[in-house]
């Protein structure tokens, strides 16, 4: 069994001195306050990572670090979730830890990881889920307090990134902070994979639809650096730009410098739905296009990672989907054999949580085997 902590037990960004360079203190308490006036970095829901953690059979989650909830609010968020619902299992406090399903977790309160004591409640790999410490530099800390491996639940500018289905094999046990990528790169690299593998891509433009998420406010504010952003999230249809398509390079050396892409916030509380237009070298039908991703689905390097559904669908079908990428055979279309729009589902919150912990026990078993 893995042992894991989780730095970031809610939705915020904390402020702290171990921030990315580029950030200065004041602007990192301007992100957490809210009126921030540069757009905050994307965070996923660690509420999905816990419950995830929890669920999956190779791993156990020992500790937790978030100085900005107590215990008995961490037992309530825990429990309660507005998308996935009331937690099935047990939730309790006990001698100042946390008790989930009867197993006991050790909660750190530190506004500095540098002095979070990972290896005195047995953590081993942790999961930087603030959305704050995405650089090799700023994730590294955690390693001052015991942890063995840091994997940052966002992109890194630096971290080697990691999409499962995609490129895991290119990991190594040297490596001691590695990044899980987005939410939008686990659903668009899997897709692009196979159609790269087997049509090649020449060129490609993504909008992924994306459902609201913590860092767009409720209603309209400040946001000098984004103003759109700024915009109630509830009352509109937010244009956005992403780094996702261009990170599938990073993931997918063949495609770097072939996929760009922006993307639309919507006023949904989750699932997200990733539009990739692209031109292919190798002409194919769409049928024929179907046929080979509907394949790859049930291969074992993709099955359960890469979905296939022919049904008429929507967005609330999804939530509490596990697969990183579900794709819809019936909203694509082609213009012709070479220029198509493909179209793919994808919970923004579970699913994503679900391939942080798929990789994390990918990482142990390589590092395991290495010693």
């Amino acid at each position: 069994m893995v042992k894991v902590g989780i730095n970031g037990f809610g939705e915020h960004i904390p402020p702290t001195p171990h921030a990315p360079a580029h950030l200065a203190q004041d602007e990192l308490v301007e992100l957490f306050s809210g009126v921030s006036k540069r757009s905050p970095p994307s965070l996923f829901a660690s509420k999905a990572l816990r419950r995830n953690a929890i669920e999956h059979g190779d791993l156990e989650v020992v500790a937790v670090n978030d100085p900005f909830i107590d215990l008995a609010y961490m037992v309530y968020m825990f429990k309660y979730d507005s998308t996935h619902g009331r937690f099935k299992g047990t939730v309790e406090t006990k001698e100042g830890k946390l008790y989930i399903n009867g197993k006991a977790i050790t909660v750190f309160g530190e506004r500095d990881p540098a002095n979070i004591k990972w290896a005195d409640a047995g953590a081993e790999y942790i999961v930087e889920a603030t959305g704050v410490f995405t650089t090799s530099e700023a994730a590294g800390v955690h390693l001052k307090g015991g942890a063995k491996k840091v994997v940052i639940s966002a992109p890194s500018a630096d971290a080697p990134m990691f999409v499962c289905g995609v490129n895991l094999e290119a990991y190594k046990p040297e490596y001691k902070i590695i990044s899980n990528a987005s939410c939008t790169t686990n659903c668009l690299a899997p897709l692009a994979k196979v159609i790269n593998d087997n049509f090649t891509i020449v060129e490609g433009l993504m909008t992924t639809v994306h459902a609201t998420t913590a860092t767009q406010k409720t209603v309209d504010g400040p946001s000098h650096k984004d103003w759109r952003g700024g915009r109630g999230a509830a009352a509109n249809i937010i244009p956005s730009s992403t780094g996702a398509a261009k990170a599938v390079g990073k993931v997918i050396p063949s495609l770097n410098g072939k996929l760009t892409g922006m993307a639309f916030r919507v006023p949904t509380a989750d699932v997200s739905v990733v539009d990739l237009v692209c031109r292919i070298e190798k002409g194919a039908s769409y049928a024929d296009i179907k046929a080979v991703i509907k394949k790859a689905s049930e291969s074992p390097e993709l099955k359960g990672i890469l979905g296939y559904t022919e049904d008429q669908v929507v967005s609330t079908d999804f939530v509490g989907s596990l697969e990183s990428s579900i794709f819809d055979a019936q909203a694509g279309i082609a213009l012709n054999d070479n220029f198509v729009k493909l179209v793919s589902w994808y919970d923004n919150e579970y699913g994503y949580s679900r391939r942080v912990c798929d990789l994390i026990a990918y990482i142990a078993k390589v590092d395991a085997k290495a010693q």
